[in-house]
């Protein structure tokens, strides 16, 4: 086998650069390159069943479904990442998969997008290193991934015709700093383009996006294949930097690459180049392994997935549940459980585990009500009355709620946040007659909890858990495990107050990022704008301190963070250290604070752990935009450490030299950049005010703000005599000698 095809025929070249079938490359027997297979993923293995001739979302094998991205982010854990990563890794090899479609790491724009189940956060730092973590697992077992979609696919709407208009600082600091950290730091096997266009250039063509960026400043060295049926021009596509058109199109687009090189318009050497790197695949292709402990394997999905969960609201201890206590346990959801989303991703699943079985194994009293129906049938008042006289009897009653797989999928948006009317309706019964009421909520996003929050005593957000969750839900519920997740994305008090909310999802084609950075937490904390609960927030049945905070500058634009945490509960638990920066330096605007480093860390009741963090020149950097590259302001950093987004616990400052930046001068630039200038603006006004009449210096910084915004050629032309043109030449030839 090798990958050099450059003395292969043009045609066989070509048939590599898009798949055989639906799901498979074609082999090429003269270079000894086989198949390669690529399936859906990334929280389990959609290996087809059926002929690859024909797309068969439902008709494929077993496999372990473990907890999706939306999960997954929930944990704030990479060692959860990376284990789910390494298992799907292992089921890939027994299947004859060498390729695993995954994982996603779009950021959650706004709470509607349909396939936020399949994304980690609202934050790229977060979903980068999460990210990051499953690639490192799933190809350290010899499993190709495919980091996915890239870029700016953050809604199901139009997702093959759309424009998503987005400004560079945005896609830099926002939308592309995700991928970039799984490309440098897990170097994946592929990465996948966005149905999407970017900017007006659909993602497959972009060249800016595939080559420039991804391999010019990246380094990466792998494959670009295209999403399913994501490709509009194939020459356009492979001059961009698309190597794999996904699925086959019955030889159509290899002929156009043929074409295109015989009339001259194409050089074989692109063909040559992407062929290489597709051929490189082959390397990932091995016979497949005796199988898998599947039963390990679903014990496995229990134990992350119960590290997935998040505790948002426990008054007065309603849990964990006590023993001995009379349990009513209400809703569909508890028998049928809700566990992962809907679309490509869909695993047939090995067992599935419903909680009120599970939580019948740890306490010995439950009594179960459906409450509702999960297709809207039935006779919804007498399935409530069944479920409020069940309440009025126990000691606790636990509502399942949440949406169902027709509620939220790939291929569309959700338009509410709304849970379900006659699921909330059931809540407000129940919790009206019941002497404690506790909402378990399965979900592929966040959902509003306005209308019933209060009138609750706790609320465990379990998402979506996998095949095991419903075991999962009931070790938290009677606290065999505490919880310890943390929101990866805000819950709002109203859609409305969504940064998105006004340009999603577009219109005539084009979607506006028109809320720029302030995307999730950082548009709610810089507008100070009430939440339900925060990014960040999750809690615990223990408790823990901080203190001891130390924050050191270790160079012109790094710095290194400790601090002390305390367990001081009485039972062990995991705590999530969250690291913001908050600043005000520079020229540009920033959000109130951005998340910057993150750990999870185990501790025993009453133990106290040293953790440090270093700060690498990103943490602290804005994309410059007239530059063209990452500048740290010099001035003061704020390190915070929080609870949450919101729930800041302990700071402290450092000072920063930052980047010595001299700006560029031209006639172009303004008045006020001119005398503000730091090598020639003290020159250029000394001179100025010595040509004025006297007490004009005391107008200076009026006139100055007056026509500030000017540009200095029509200044000079203007007002000549105050300032020469050929002094002008000689200060920009000093103060762009200065640059360097």
């Amino acid at each position: 086998m090798t990958d050099d095809v450059t003395p292969l025929p043009l045609g066989r070249k070509a048939a590599l650069l898009s798949g055989q079938d639906f799901w498979s490359t074609a082999p090429i027997e003269e270079a000894g390159l086989p198949s390669v297979v690529l399936t859906d993923g990334p929280h389990g293995v959609r290996r087809q069943e059926a002929d690859f001739e024909q797309i068969g979302l439902l008709q494929s094998l077993p496999a372990t479904c473990f907890p999706p991205a939306v999960a997954v982010g929930s944990s704030w854990d990479p060692e959860v990442a990376e284990r789910i990563g390494a298992a799907v890794g292992r089921e890939a090899r027994a299947l004859g998969v060498p390729v695993v479609l995954g994982p996603g790491v779009n950021i959650k724009r706004s709470p509607l997008c349909g396939r936020n189940f399949e994304y980690y956060a609202e934050d790229p730092l977060l979903a980068g290193v999460l990210g990051a973590a499953h690639v490192r697992g799933q190809q350290g077992e010899g499993v190709g991934a495919s980091v996915k979609h890239f870029a700016a696919n953050n809604q199901e709407t139009q997702r093959m015709q759309i424009s998503a208009d987005v400004d560079e600082r945005t896609l830099r600091e926002i939308y592309l700093p995700a991928f970039e950290r799984v490309v440098t730091e897990a170097r994946p096997a592929t990465v996948m383009c966005a149905y999407n266009k970017i900017n007006g250039v659909y993602a497959s063509q972009h060249r800016w996006l595939l080559t420039d960026v991804l391999r010019g400043e990246w380094g990466f060295e792998g494959a670009v294949v295209s999403d399913w049926g994501a490709v509009q021009d194939r020459v356009a596509a492979l001059e961009a930097g698309l190597d794999l058109q996904m699925p086959g199109d019955h030889g159509a687009g290899n002929q156009l690459v043929v074409d295109a090189v015989r009339a001259g318009t194409m050089d074989e050497a692109v063909v040559d180049r992407s062929a290489r790197r597709v051929a490189a695949l082959a390397g990932l292709v091995t016979e497949p392994t005796d199988g898998v402990d599947v039963e390990a394997h679903h014990a496995l999905a229990r134990e992350l997935a119960a590290g997935c969960a998040v505790l948002l609201k426990n008054d007065d201890g309603a849990l964990p549940l006590t023993g001995g206590a009379r349990i009513a346990v209400v809703g569909e959801f508890a028998r049928t459980p809700r566990f992962q989303g809907g679309g490509s991703s869909h695993v047939n699943a090995t067992r599935v585990d419903d909680a009120v079985g599970a939580l019948r194994q740890a306490v010995d009293d439950v009594v179960f009500a459906p409450g509702f129906t999960l297709d809207g049938s039935g006779d919804a008042p007498a399935l409530r009355e069944e479920a409020v006289a069940a309440a009025r009897d126990a000691e606790v009653t636990v509502v399942f709620a949440g949406l169902a797989e027709a509620d939220e999928s790939e291929g569309f948006d959700r338009t509410t946040l709304d849970l379900p009317a006659v699921q909330v309706e059931l809540i407000q019964a129940v919790a009206a007659v019941g002497a404690r009421t506790v909402v378990v909520l399965s979900s592929g996003g966040v959902v509003s909890l306005e209308g019933w929050h209060d009138d609750v005593d706790a609320i465990l957000a379990g998402f979506l858990l996998g095949q095991a969750g419903g075991g999962a839900l009931a070790d938290l519920l009677t606290g065999a495990v505490d919880p310890s997740g943390r929101l990866a994305e805000t819950i709002p008090l109203r859609l409305q107050d969504n940064p998105s909310y006004l340009n999603f999802p577009g219109e005539q084609g084009h979607v506006r990022y028109g809320e720029g950075l302030m995307v999730g937490y950082r548009h709610y904390l810089s507008v100070d704008r009430a939440v339900r609960y925060p990014f960040g927030h999750g809690l615990s049945y223990t408790t823990v301190e901080t203190a001891g905070l130390q924050v050191r500058a270790t160079g012109d634009d790094t710095a290194t963070v400790s601090m002390t945490v305390t367990n001081t509960g009485e039972r062990a638990g995991r705590h999530v250290v969250q690291v913001y920066v908050a600043t005000t330096a520079g020229p540009v605007r920033r959000p109130v604070r951005e998340l910057r480093a993150f750990a999870k860390v185990s501790l025993a009741a009453g133990e106290s752990r040293t953790v440090g963090f270093g700060l690498d020149r990103r943490a602290f950097a804005y994309w410059d935009v007239r530059g063209g590259g990452w500048l740290v302001a010099p001035g003061e950093y704020t390190v915070q450490i929080g609870r949450s987004a919101a729930d800041v616990v302990a700071e402290a400052t450092v000072t920063l030299t930052g980047d010595d930046v001299v700006p560029e001068l031209t006639l172009g630039s303004s008045v006020a950049e001119w005398f503000g200038h730091p090598v020639v603006g003290a020159q250029l006004l000394a001179g100025f005010l010595e040509t004025m009449p006297e007490g004009a210096g005391e107008m200076h910084d009026g006139m100055l703000q007056m026509i500030g915004s000017m540009p200095m050629g029509r200044f000079a032309t203007d007002f000549g005599s105050a300032v020469p043109m050929a002094e002008l030449e000689r200060l920009m030839a000093e103060a762009n000698a200065a640059r360097g």
